[in-house]
């Protein structure tokens, strides 16, 4: 059984970020909605305009589909709890404190930051000094 961080500490020390190299686009398109594109995103929320997908630009781009603005993903490698609470606040906060976008996603067995491409370097800076101010 997978053990999970349940305080905003805890999660924050132990979230260890790592920042994937694909380069991710926030689409939506109408239904119903590719098959092939089901399978291939990164993520997916039905809304009232259309099905929100998380596509790889590369995706994206051989379906027409416009791209707004490029984004990597900083996965958060702590089992929180989803029931945990202050994760996602101190992460969001962290980076608007340096004026990054983050858009946050939150899984079964992580959370996920999806933030601007040209600045996920910077990001990931500075969420794993987030993580050593709790950790020390």
């Amino acid at each position: 059984m997978i053990e999970r961080a349940h305080t905003a500490s805890d999660m924050i020390a132990g979230m260890t970020p790592v920042l994937l190299d694909e380069v991710f686009v926030f689409a939506t398109v109408s239904e119903p909605v590719e098959p092939t594109l089901l399978s291939i995103a990164k993520a997916t929320y039905r809304e009232a305009e259309g099905m929100s997908l998380i596509l790889p630009v590369a995706t994206a781009q051989a379906h027409g589909i416009p791209i707004d603005s490029e984004m990597r993903c900083i996965t958060l490698n702590v089992y929180s709890s989803l029931e945990g609470v202050g994760l996602t606040a101190a992460v969001a906060q962290a980076l608007a404190d340096h004026s990054i976008a983050c858009n946050m996603v939150a899984a079964y067995h992580h959370d996920h930051a999806f933030v601007p491409a040209s600045e996920a370097d910077r990001a990931l800076g500075i969420l794993k000094a987030l993580q050593t101010s709790v950790s020390t």
